[in-house]
């Protein structure tokens, strides 16, 4: 029996009454995660069931296209990391590798969820120039005929001829050919963000689209000034 003023005293066994407490923390930690799960069906309907992208719509084409786009990136980026002795292109070899194979995990998710493929099965570039449920923008198809480019299928992508010779190079030499190949590579890759980000109505693909715009637009005035300071020119880009 206990005085006035203190508390009553437990007198469960002492095995019993942790069971108790672990017990509550338990069904603590599963009200969170139903909570969580929840909230992330929320979101993946917001982003997907209400208006799932289908086959030839400008998210679909974009993320089929661009993931091919972005392997090429992080193939030319990793060889660069790999063969540079300098820190400066070291670090942004490894910074453009690693953020686009980020987001072409991303896209390849999408495709997953809108139930597309992950490569598409005709010619690229073809959700740039029709209106697939979008306002049209009028402009010509950029598409690349898979012979006779020399795997240059996009606008920005180095030829096989390209790749050869970079991976050929050491030095400076290769720390230049890299920023080039790489500096066009961005402004093809922007041209086709760009597009999206003005013509897509959902949610996650309207914030990758920025956030390429966004850091490929910093990486591109880096490069320039990388190529000024090595005492070279950018590539032509059509």
């Amino acid at each position: 029996m206990t005085s006035p003023g203190q508390p009553p005293v437990d007198d469960r066994p002492a095995s019993q009454r942790p069971v108790v407490i672990g017990a509550s923390v338990v069904a603590v930690l599963l009200v969170g995660a139903v909570i969580g799960m929840f909230l992330t069906q929320l979101a993946l309907r917001d982003d997907t069931s209400s208006a799932t992208p289908s086959a030839g719509s400008v998210e679909v084409g974009f993320a089929q296209d661009m993931s091919v786009h972005h392997l090429q990136a992080v193939t030319m980026a990793g060889w660069e990391r790999d063969h540079t002795t300098d820190p400066q292109l070291k670090q942004l070899a490894f910074d453009i590798e690693s953020t686009q194979r980020e987001q072409v995990g991303r896209m390849k998710g999408w495709l997953m969820l809108w139930g597309q493929p992950e490569q598409a099965t005709g010619a690229y570039m073809t959700w740039m120039s029709s209106d697939a449920g979008h306002e049209h923008m009028a402009m010509a198809p950029t598409t690349a005929p898979a012979s006779g480019s020399d795997g240059a299928v996009m606008p920005g992508m180095a030829t096989n001829t390209e790749l050869a010779k970079l991976r050929s190079l050491s030095g400076t030499e290769l720390d230049v050919y890299f920023l080039q190949l790489m500096l066009r590579h961005h402004q093809g890759g922007t041209e086709m963000a760009q597009y999206a980000h003005d013509h897509t109505s959902v949610p996650a693909v309207k914030a990758l689209t920025q956030s390429i715009l966004t850091s490929q637009g910093a990486e591109m005035t880096l490069m320039r000034g990388m190529l000024t300071a090595r005492g070279a020119q950018p590539l032509p880009f059509p």
